[in-house]
C-alpha cells in the first residue's frame, strides 16, 4: 500500500470493516516496544478482527475456537512500503480438526481476500 502508516491501517481497517469486520483490537507494537524496552522498530501495528455471525457459528461448532480468535491482520512499514498480512481463516480446519468448520471458515476467508483485494 502506498501512503503514510497511520492512513494505511486506517485504511485497513476501514475496508475490513465494509467486508463485515470489526476491528475489536489494534496493538502498536512500535510504541510498546519503545516504552517497554526502548528498542526502535519500523511502524507495525497488529488488528484484532471479527465478523461476529461468523464469529457465533464457529463458536457453536467448536466451542474452543475462541484460542484462534479474532481473526489477527498484520500491517507494517518496511523499505517505505506499507504490508498488509493477514491469518488465513481455512487454517482453522486443520488446526482443530473439525471439518464442520469448512463453510463458516470459508466465509471468512473470502470475506477477508475479497477486503485485501480492494486495498
Amino acid at each position: 500500500m502506498a501512503g503514510p502508516f497511520d492512513q494505511a491501517v486506517e485504511r485497513v481497517k476501514s475496508v475490513l470493516k465494509e467486508h463485515g469486520f470489526g476491528t475489536l483490537s489494534e496493538i502498536d507494537v512500535r510504541r510498546t516496544l519503545k516504552e517497554k524496552i526502548d528498542h526502535d522498530i519500523e511502524p507495525y501495528t497488529i488488528l484484532g478482527v471479527c465478523n461476529p455471525g461468523i464469529a457465533s457459528r464457529a463458536i457453536a461448532t467448536e466451542h474452543e475456537i475462541g484460542v484462534f480468535l479474532p481473526c489477527t491482520i498484520l500491517v507494517h512499514e518496511c523499505d517505505g512500503k506499507v504490508n498488509v498480512l493477514g491469518q488465513d481463516p481455512l487454517d482453522l480446519i486443520e488446526m482443530t480438526g473439525n471439518d464442520e468448520l469448512a463453510p463458516i471458515v470459508r466465509e471468512a476467508h473470502d470475506r477477508i481476500s475479497k477486503a485485501f483485494a480492494s486495498l
